[in-house]
């Protein structure tokens, strides 16, 4: 994020929450885009190539603004905590909104889910993700991507309950204390870790060190890319085949 002095930094919020001034407005925007380029890079990993960055990257800034409009400074809250919850929130508002997953890529996805059911059953084994694009006539990188796609679908689905009530004032706004755990989750999240890191020993040592730098070290593919002096693409392709292994290793698991 761009350097402001703590004087500069407390005189801006002050100017902007007093009057909204605009000067003190564009200074703290400028301060905090890293966070919009930040999420955008993170969540346009799953997403297809057809959807833009410049679209996703509006959708961020739209984010941004409102968590400056609505942020108190006097709270105990980081503005970078509130303002990332805002900004992968508009994100996926937006991408919700949009239907941003086509029709093709939708059938493509259940073409695959389908041949996977069908080979498992056959073959009574995991399947390879070559046997699957034998199946499907398909390459292995597209059934890669359709796979994670259809991940990240279900995600946004899962996620769709999370809407803003713009008949609440800013004082209304909660964050759910996700550090506090009941008796039963502590078990429930020891179990889910533990299985976790089971299956993630399943992966080589390049996936796992991806998986690593990117969930845990919160690293951007390209700054993963500059870690292991390997192009971006290629951190992607590895991302992507690390997390279709993840997800059928652990669907064994739950079922």
């Amino acid at each position: 994020m761009s350097r402001l002095s703590s004087t500069d930094q407390e005189e801006h919020w002050q100017k902007w929450t007093d009057s909204r001034d605009p000067d003190a407005g564009d200074a703290l925007v400028r301060k905090y885009l890293p966070l919009v380029s930040y999420h955008v890079q993170r969540i346009s990993v799953t997403l297809p190539k057809s959807v833009n960055k410049d679209d996703l990257k509006s959708l961020a800034m739209v984010g941004l603004y409102d968590a400056l409009e609505k942020f108190d400074p006097s709270r105990d809250l980081k503005f970078d905590t509130y303002a990332s919850f805002r900004i992968r929130g508009a994100i996926l508002d937006g991408l919700r909104k949009e239907d941003w997953l086509p029709r093709s890529s939708r059938e493509k996805t259940k073409k695959v889910e389908s041949a996977i059911e069908k080979l498992e059953q056959k073959l009574m084994r995991n399947v390879t993700i070559s046997e699957i694009a034998a199946e499907v006539e398909m390459s292995e990188e597209d059934v890669y991507q359709t796979m994670n796609e259809g991940f990240f679908a279900n995600v946004l689905s899962m996620d769709d309950h999370q809407h803003d009530d713009e008949g609440l004032d800013k004082s209304a706004f909660t964050i759910k204390d996700y550090a506090t755990l009941t008796p039963e989750e502590h078990v429930v999240k020891k179990e889910v870790l533990h299985q976790l890191m089971n299956v993630i020993q399943q992966l080589n040592e390049k996936e796992q060190l991806i998986i690593s730098l990117f969930y845990k070290d919160e690293l951007t593919l390209t700054e993963i890319g500059q870690v292991m002096g390997l192009s971006t693409s290629r951190i992607s392709q590895i991302h992507s085949k690390a997390l279709f292994k993840l997800r059928d290793i652990l669907q064994k698991h739950i079922h």
